[in-house]
């Protein structure tokens, strides 16, 4: 069988570990700290493999940081109902606004492009954004492009390095992952450590 294809795409996935921006990094970590110690919020979004990313960061930073946490997108009924009344567009800032989102709280987005609005993709995402920036919240953004509204507008991004444009989305989601795992598992915010 042909592994060089795997070769290849794990080359690429060493190359994106060594070229991550550590110091991003620090300031999430900074930032994090002081919203467990205002009693802050985190509010999670993305849409598509990064809504799930966004799920399973909810549990960790809840369960390992004790970090208050939550993401729109676990409860379909109210998501789809929104989306279903309101449109797309609104889906998450109008769920930001029913949370009471305030300036203690912190906005991260998941996202492989982060919006775009002259294209017209993940709209929701910069609806999220510009609330956030409204109510004085920090946003901080996981994400793959340059270009897109999240890379333009939030206080903090760690920037997936571009390695490779055929792969770029199963790289950036499965480094979403990665990131938060490693967020949630630096010392100055694991509360509780994990079974395994």
């Amino acid at each position: 069988m042909d592994t060089l294809f795997f070769k290849n795409f794990y080359q690429d996935i060493s190359k994106i570990s060594k070229l991550l921006n550590y110091k991003a990094l620090s300031k999430i970590i900074e930032e994090l700290i002081l919203l467990r110690k205002r009693k802050g919020r985190l509010f999670l979004i993305g849409i598509g493999g990064s809504a799930a990313n966004c799920s399973h960061a909810v549990n960790d930073f809840r369960k390992i940081c004790q970090i208050d946490a939550y993401t729109p997108t676990d409860n379909v009924s109210e998501l789809t109902a929104r989306i279903n009344d309101e449109g797309w567009k609104t889906c998450f800032s109008e769920w930001l606004k029913i949370s009471q989102m305030n300036k203690k709280d912190i906005l991260f987005i998941f996202s492989v492009g982060g919006g775009s609005k002259s294209k017209k993709v993940s709209e929701n995402i910069i609806y999220a954004i510009d609330y956030a920036k409204k109510k004085r919240c920090k946003v901080i953004s996981t994400i793959g492009k340059k270009t897109g509204y999240a890379f333009k507008k939030s206080n903090i991004v760690m920037l997936i390095p571009e390695v490779n444009k055929k792969f770029i989305t199963p790289y950036c989601e499965s480094f979403q992952s990665v990131i938060w795992h490693s967020i949630v598992s630096h010392p100055k915010l694991m509360r509780n450590k994990t079974k395994w």
